[in-house]
């Protein structure tokens, strides 16, 4: 998509952009304070480019979610509406605020279900976060990613996501995370340091990332500072975003700084151990918590009230994301108070999302042709 959104127009004002903002890639987390927000979680492509790809990404997102859960028509574009116009509507109050304040706002579930009326949605939201808020780390994840066997712990293997290589390999990967986490160690402030310092390396174990991570190193590292405090870190390699074809070369040198610069611009609260590395070999990676708190939308069970009320969730996290690093007056002056960026979006993103449908079609006849090889995973 970076490659069709570069040959549209933009008005040349530039954000910190997520670089791959589709529906999938928010959701809740706990902040340091242990308090649950609603923030965009993947920044892997993150970079400085127009505000308007986002946007464009998140919304045909919603159109192709709405169709592949068999809704109607008019669902979808209730959904992509209602994204537009949180996201018109909120950069217009951003755009009036002082710097400091915008920098201070959390999207949290009290804001998010202000003037809720649907009781079912509010009583599911409320029981995911109360189911989140109240898993630990030694509670909840030690007994479900790890295995003892006498005094010593290792991550349990769950294939075909996460497992520990064979032979020489493993012995080769377990030494590429723990050469790279000591140089990630100086990325960390001080006083984060000295947090780390009271974990140590227990085991080091492979996981499969996303579809568009293919490829790419990651592992997870089980830290522990007693017997009964556990860490988990994931650590991540991080390649040069898609976006830099078109909207510039990133100015970090570090493909994980890069990321990690993202995290800390966009999100309102971002992990106390994220952190960046490169190893020996010129490998990039960023590094943070597994998991904390996570909390992932159910989108392949939405109905039209809840695609509706997340794309607004959606719109409006993201017109927050932009505002702090962009310029929320000029943004919002040129999409202005009536609803004509609305409409005019809308109509874009269904034509995407009905070219997608195509190309998608194309690939799937070429498969089954054995034109095109096709690698299935089996489970």
């Amino acid at each position: 998509m970076a490659v069709d959104l570069a040959a549209t127009p933009t008005t040349n004002v530039r954000v910190q952009a997520c670089g791959d903002a589709h529906l999938g890639n928010f959701g809740g987390f706990a902040t340091p304070e242990r308090r649950i927000v609603f923030d965009v979680n993947d920044l892997d492509e993150t970079l400085p480019a127009p505000w308007e790809w986002d946007v464009k990404r998140l919304a045909t997102s919603f159109v192709l979610a709405c169709r592949d859960n068999g809704l109607h028509k008019g669902v979808a574009e209730d959904a992509v509406l209602s994204c537009i116009r949180s996201y018109r509507e909120h950069m217009a109050a951003f755009s009036e605020m002082c710097a400091l304040d915008l920098w201070y706002v959390k999207l949290d579930p009290e804001t998010l279900l202000v003037g809720e009326k649907d009781a079912s949605i509010r009583a599911r939201v409320e029981r995911r976060i109360a189911e989140e808020s109240t898993r630990s780390a030694l509670d909840y994840d030690f007994p479900r990613l790890t295995d003892a066997t006498g005094e010593q712990v290792k991550i349990r293997d769950q294939p075909p996501t996460i497992y520990h290589l064979r032979g020489q390999d493993h012995a080769r990967f377990d030494a590429l995370l723990r050469e790279s986490f000591s140089r990630y160690r100086s990325t960390l402030p001080e006083s984060r340091r000295v947090l780390l310092d009271r974990y140590e390396i227990r085991d080091t174990a492979f996981k499969v990332v996303g579809v568009g991570s293919v490829g790419t190193v990651c592992g997870v590292m089980l830290l522990m500072a007693s017997a009964k405090d556990p860490l988990f870190l994931q650590v991540k390699e991080a390649r040069a975003s898609v976006l830099e074809a078109y909207a510039g070369s990133s100015v970090y040198a570090s493909r994980g700084q890069r990321v990690v610069m993202g995290y800390l611009l966009m999100q309102s609260a971002s992990d106390i151990f994220l952190g960046w590395t490169t190893s020996a070999r010129g490998r990039h990676f960023y590094i943070r918590q597994l998991r904390d708190a996570k909390i992932k939308p159910r989108t392949e069970t939405f109905g039209s009230p809840e695609f509706v009320r997340f794309a607004d969730w959606c719109g409006h996290s993201l017109a927050r994301s932009h505002a702090r690093s962009g310029e929320p007056a000029m943004i919002s002056g040129y999409l202005g108070r009536s609803d004509a960026f609305d409409a005019a979006l809308a109509k874009f993103c269904t034509a995407y999302a009905e070219q997608t449908e195509k190309d998608y079609e194309i690939v799937r006849k070429a498969a089954r042709a054995g034109r095109i090889k096709v690698l299935i995973e089996k489970r």
